[in-house]
Order: C-alpha cells, then structure tokens, then sequence
C-alpha cells in the first residue's frame, strides 16, 4: 500500500523510471487512468507511457508544455489547455471508451469539455507500462529530455471508464474498487534512480 507515499525523480535521465508489473490479458476497448504529479519542469516530459511491441505509443499521457496535456491513443495526439500551476501539484484523470471514441478528461477533480478519438480502436496487449519516461520501443528508446522530474503518487489504471465520484475518490486514494492496479495495490520494479518517499 503506497498511500502517503511518492516516487521522487530527482534529475533528468535516460534510464531512470518506474515499471509497472500488472499483468494485463485482455485488450482494452475502455480504460481510465489518474494520477498526481508535482514539479516544476517546463519542458516537455512524460508521465504515463503504455507500450506494445507493435505500437510504441498505445497510451501515452505527456505534458508538452505548461499549461497542456497531452493524451496519445494508438500514435494519435488530443490536447487539453489547463491552468499554469506553479508550486502544486496536478491530478489528472484520462478516460477513453472505443464505442465512441469519446474522451474524459478531469483536472484537480474538475471534468474538462469531453472530446474524440480513436473511435472503434482496441489498445493491445502483452503492455509494457511505466512511469517517468517516453517509450519509443517496447520497455525503451528513453530520451533524458522527454524524462519527468519530480514527484508522481496516486496511480491508478482501470479496464473502464469512471465516474465524477471514482475521480475524486482517487484524488484522495479512497477508491474502494480494485482497479488494474492503483496506489493500495501498485505492483512495481524501480529502474535506475528513483526513490519511493513519504
């Protein structure tokens, strides 16, 4: 149980970054995932990279600047403008259902315009699923300018979509259904210098 806790990122790098180990079976025709990230980069970083061996951006959640975030589904980008936050951190919560491609996007809690893409796509498995850095292959290709810096908690991946509720449950790490994985159940192998800290 990771609750209080926070992977730390403490420079730029080429390696470093955190593996998820969760085991997924079946392909993903819906999924959610949340996460807190604290730091003060303004360049472009990573924060949640999905990678199969046929498609090295299957889900990829980026920040190119400050102010944006960036979803990519299946190599395909869609953008959503948020406040410039300086010295707190970012909940953010990403929803995708293939039946209309439709996509949810919360921020610190509050729901962004809901927007398109990828209608009728599948995302695939076996995934390698990390923390930290851009995957331009399956579990590699990191470039140390694309890495994250700074803190990442409260992770949590689910094979559906969420509701306003479910959101702010896993602001607060009080989600009471089991996800793929989340911050009470998180399966991870630290690569390289990261630190898990109170």
């Amino acid at each position: 149980d990771l609750v209080g806790s926070a992977f730390v990122f403490p420079q730029e790098s080429q390696t470093a970054h955190v593996q998820v180990t969760a085991e997924l079976k079946q392909p993903l025709n819906n999924f959610s995932v949340c996460l807190r990230s604290f730091t003060d980069l303004t360049r472009p970083y990573s924060l949640f990279s999905y990678a199969t061996k046929k498609q090295s951006n299957e889900i990829l959640l980026f920040k190119p600047k400050p102010g944006q975030y960036e979803l990519i589904l299946g190599n395909k980008p869609l953008f959503f403008t948020v406040p410039v936050s300086l010295g707190q951190s970012e909940h953010v919560c990403v929803t995708w259902e293939s039946s209309t491609g439709i996509v949810g996007f919360w921020f610190n809690g509050e729901p962004w315009p809901r927007k398109g893409l990828q209608k009728g796509y599948t995302v695939g498995v076996p995934a390698s699923i990390l923390l930290g850095q851009d995957q331009d292959s399956f579990g590699g290709g990191f470039d140390a300018q694309q890495s994250f810096m700074g803190e990442i908690s409260s992770v949590y991946m689910w094979d559906r979509g969420i509701s306003k509720s479910e959101v702010n449950w896993a602001m607060y790490d009080q989600t009471d259904q089991t996800p793929i994985f989340g911050w009470r159940n998180f399966p991870y192998e630290i690569v390289g210098e990261v630190y898990l800290k109170p």
